[in-house]
């Protein structure tokens, strides 16, 4: 049952949350040992807080999974997928507004989710708690860097779970995991009070769920400015609940199959948007084969490497800040080699080689804009240019650290840009390859057009659903 199901048998009285939160706890219980997706147990929290009364909101009662990275409730964990503050024992200071906003909808939290050190990589393999597995393929990676979340939703143990994203991070795992992964509009759920905007707007959080019901849910309930954000999306126009039963006819697409960077990608994730293109025009839409790469501003690897100016600067930032919370400078060897390399070359890089970084980005965004305003409604693209990779693959262990994160090119070909740009984009579970592996759809909007993306997604469900579909480790319990 999905999240929306679950509250509608705790508001009709046909399950209590206690009985609810039980029966996740035992599937995480069944299934945590094989996939390793959940690593801070709250089971007891989690009783508690379902025994005791909940706030009335649209999930009240819903068993929940924290990533352990983002958003936040105070006391909880909170290691960012890093030995050091597992070591410390590092707990969350406070609750983010985000993190509220899950509490105040009802959903009870049963614990934590793995994540890569500092969400770095499209996989999720932390030297500090061991390696998340796919569900549908235990030697393949589940993606990153909300792979713990993804491969708890995809395998029943929870029907949501928080995610966030800022290169990828919600809509790669949701490709490999065969789920649902919405990354909204740049700053459409505020990150505050510690956080303005992540490596400056790159970032954003929401959820990992089953179905775009869910999805829409989740959005209607935590979306929306909190005092101080540095900017605000602009609001909605009515519920994205709303659009679920939309039925949108004659919109346009564009079809994108080739990497606005260059990468080179396997050709069955290709072959996915062809059929997600082939399959809206059966619905009634206009799909017209697109090619972004004149939204590169005319040099590709220069978009590669400004993403990656700001994705390492982020990295040195987040150390510098981390060691001004503990008392002292981080050190080489407290950290995983990717993670040091990349914040060495972040502070390596000046001040003016980021604000450079941004206004590319800037001029991309500007020029992808002007293509969904003029010419297409939506875009059409694989979500990531691979399946699953075998776990191990992301190894930052040789002489070259680096060589990790260049390897993850090709898995967030589709990814990052929407990330540089702000724009709201869904990975939808719409194809399984020959050895039975999910490959995410990914549909891309204007700014603040999540309520169009959510419309195109009911109706791509309601036309090939995926909810049936389970991989070979799922949970056994009925709920």
């Amino acid at each position: 049952m999905d999240a929306t199901a679950q509250a509608e048998l705790v508001r009709k009285g046909e399950a209590s949350p206690a009985e609810l939160a039980e029966a996740a706890i035992c599937r995480v219980e069944e299934l945590n040992p094989q996939l390793n997706a959940v690593i801070h147990p709250l089971f007891d929290e989690g009783r508690a807080a379902a025994s005791n009364s909940l706030p009335n909101g649209p999930f009240r009662g819903v068993p929940f999974l924290f990533k352990d990275i983002g958003a936040m409730l105070a006391g909880q964990p909170f290691h960012m997928g890093m030995s050091l503050l597992k070591e410390i024992g590092f707990r969350a200071p406070i609750d983010s507004y985000l993190g509220q906003r899950f509490r105040d909808a009802g959903f009870v939290t049963i614990g934590k989710t793995n994540t890569p050190e500092l969400g770095i990589l499209p996989t999720t393999e932390p030297r500090a708690y061991g390696p998340t597995r796919n569900p549908w393929d235990v030697d393949r990676s589940p993606g990153g860097s909300s792979g713990g979340a993804a491969a708890a939703v995809a395998s029943g143990m929870v029907p949501v779970a928080h995610a966030n994203d800022g290169g990828g991070s919600i809509r790669i795992p949701a490709s490999l995991c065969g789920v649902v992964g919405l990354k909204p509009t740049r700053q459409r759920i505020s990150q505050g009070p510690i956080v303005g905007d992540t490596l400056t707007g790159m970032v954003c959080e929401l959820v990992v769920s089953r179905t775009v019901r869910d999805t829409a849910a989740v959005l209607d309930a935590v979306q929306g400015p909190a005092p101080g954000d540095p900017y605000v999306a602009p609001p909605p126009a009515r519920p994205y609940r709303d659009e679920l039963d939309a039925d949108p006819h004659g919109l346009r697409f564009g079809l994108v199959t080739e990497s606005a960077a260059g990468i080179e990608i396997d050709p069955e994730t290709a072959a996915a948007a062809r059929g997600a293109g082939e399959l809206l025009e059966s619905l009634g839409h206009n799909v017209i084969e697109h090619n972004l790469e004149d939204a590169s501003a005319g040099d590709p690897d220069e978009l590669v490497e400004t993403f990656m100016t700001r994705w390492m600067g982020g990295q040195a930032s987040t150390l510098d800040q981390l060691g001004r919370l503990i008392g002292r400078e981080i050190r080489a060897e407290e950290v995983e080699p990717l993670t040091w390399a990349l914040a060495e070359e972040g502070r390596r890089r000046s001040a003016g080689d980021y604000l450079n970084a941004v206004d590319r980005h800037n001029l991309v965004t500007r020029l992808i804009s002007i293509q969904l305003d003029s010419n297409f409604d939506l875009l059409v693209t694989p979500t990531t240019g691979e399946a699953a990779p075998e776990l191990g693959t992301f190894d930052d262990s040789g002489p070259d650290p680096l060589r990790a994160i260049r390897r993850a090119y090709k898995t967030a070909a589709f990814s990052g840009i929407f990330n540089a740009t702000g724009h709201p984009a869904i990975s939808l579970p719409l194809h399984w390859t020959d050895s039975g592996l999910p490959l995410g759809v990914q549909l891309v909007a204007a700014h603040g057009r999540e309520d169009l993306l959510i419309a195109v997604a009911a109706q791509f469900e309601r036309a090939q659903p995926w909810i049936d579909r389970s991989p070979p480790v799922f949970a056994s319990s009925d709920t």
